[in-house]
């Protein structure tokens, strides 16, 4: 199969890897002509993918994978289409469709002489735009009609960056198309380039499922995204109301999901990244009367907050001259990446309790912690207080000699060792008001 793959991110690249690894003759589409080099290369243009490196190499030599910044070209030669180009989003999560919109646009030029196509939407989006944006926006710039000339299908991506490779099979691929025949060929298609680890916990065999419609493969994606907003929502209200009243929500927590009906996320600082705060409001913008949905998103934007509250009173009711080090720029631990990260809302709330803010982030350089306007800070040097906001595994040995001169600790993730500060006081979000440690 000739394959070509718009957009060679961090999710796009993998997929075109894993086409290529599967047999396919892939092209990898970027508008970018660096990145399109460095694959060309045989370059992995960006670190931390794991295996990335490795395969993108062998799929290069063997000319099993190109890149090319000519998509329509490479879409005209092409049997199917898979559509990984980013969807933006203001600060409030309101789409912003130019890049899809454009891409959409050279793909359309790319149909004009290639019938028989499928065309497979990966990026998340509300709900319909497979159907009134994509389906209609293909048919003028190609001059040809869905479901006779080129078929359309959604399917979303369901995995996380650095483990890209190990989800594709751990987790099954669903599709919705906007015709039978259409569906049929992406399943055919992604039986074909994807393979899949057994799942006995599943109710019917791991693979690609057919979801019906194009409507309800992006429901589901935003649907499995938005629990996990609303459940985290829901464990940092435990976590506020149980360390108020004395109780470890943690255990709590535990003993709560021994129950296999109970499934409660762990609290915590902030929810950050490109998926769990952006896809509830994209749900939110087709259906804004979900106030379940709105409640949990505005608890969870409150906890940086809330969070810097907790060092605030822990210093006596002000962080005025205070220097503190917020340990953390990425969203998550092991993750170089900055979207939605709660740094961003915790160093704003520390700036007006009127603290002098230092950040540190082990995957970041001095110099990239200055470019987002932070002074740096290196691990030793005397400091007041420490909020920490990624759980970086290099954080979790961390004691009191680190952070010298430190009075108070907001561990926001909940993954230090109170007992390695002795005579600090170490307080975790969920759990109750802090002890000092002896």
């Amino acid at each position: 199969m000739n394959v070509t793959v718009v957009g060679l991110g961090k999710i796009g690249l993998p997929l075109a890897v894993q086409f290529a690894r599967s047999g396919c003759k892939v092209r990898g589409a970027d508008v970018n002509p660096e990145t399109v080099s460095q694959v060309n290369s045989g370059v992995e243009p960006f670190p931390g993918e794991s295996h990335l490196g490795e395969y993108l190499g062998e799929v290069v030599a063997d000319g099993r994978l190109e890149a090319t910044t000519d998509t329509a070209s490479a879409v005209a030669e092409s049997d199917y289409v898979v559509v990984v180009v980013p969807l933006f989003v203001d600060d409030e999560a309101r789409p912003d469709f130019g890049w899809m919109d454009s891409a959409t646009d050279d793909i359309a030029r790319g149909l004009r002489t290639a019938r028989g196509t499928t065309v497979i939407y990966e990026t998340t989006l509300p709900v319909g735009t497979t159907r009134t944006r994509w389906a209609p926006r293909l048919e003028a710039g190609s001059g040809l009609t869905e479901g006779k000339d080129f078929h359309l299908v959604f399917s979303p991506e369901r995995v996380l960056t650095g483990r890209v490779f190990a989800d594709l099979r751990k987790y099954p691929k669903l599709v919705g198309g906007l015709s039978q025949e259409g569906a049929r060929r992406a399943t055919a298609f992604y039986e074909e380039a994807l393979q899949f680890d057994a799942r006995p916990d599943l109710q019917r065999p791991n693979g690609v499922w057919d979801l019906g419609s194009a409507e309800a493969a992006e429901m589901a994606k935003l649907a499995e995204t938005t629990y996990r907003d609303v459940n985290i929502g829901l464990a940092n209200q435990f976590g506020r109301f149980a360390a108020s009243h004395g109780v470890d929500v943690f255990q709590v927590i535990e003993a709560c999901n021994s129950q296999p009906y109970s499934h409660i996320h762990r609290p915590g600082i902030a929810v950050g990244g490109h998926c769990i705060p952006v896809y509830p409001r994209l749900y939110l913008w087709n259906d804004p009367d979900a106030t379940v949905v709105r409640a949990a998103r505005e608890a969870n934007k409150a906890m940086p907050a809330y969070t810097v509250g907790l060092a605030v009173g822990a210093m006596g009711g002000s962080l005025a001259d205070a220097r503190v080090a917020v340990l953390g720029a990425s969203y998550r631990g092991g993750v170089k990446e900055t979207a939605f990260s709660g740094v961003f809302d915790t160093v704003a709330a520390l700036r007006d309790a009127g603290a002098e803010v230092v950040v540190h982030d082990p995957m970041y350089s001095a110099e990239e912690i200055r470019g987002f306007g932070w002074e740096p800070y290196e691990l030793g040097r005397e400091i007041d207080v420490a909020v920490l906001q990624a759980d970086h595994a290099e954080y979790r040995d961390l004691e009191s000699a680190d952070l010298p001169g430190v009075q108070v600790v907001v561990d926001g993730r909940d993954i230090l060792d109170r007992t390695r500060f002795d005579g600090v006081r170490v307080i975790s979000v969920g759990r109750p008001e802090p002890e000092v440690a002896r």
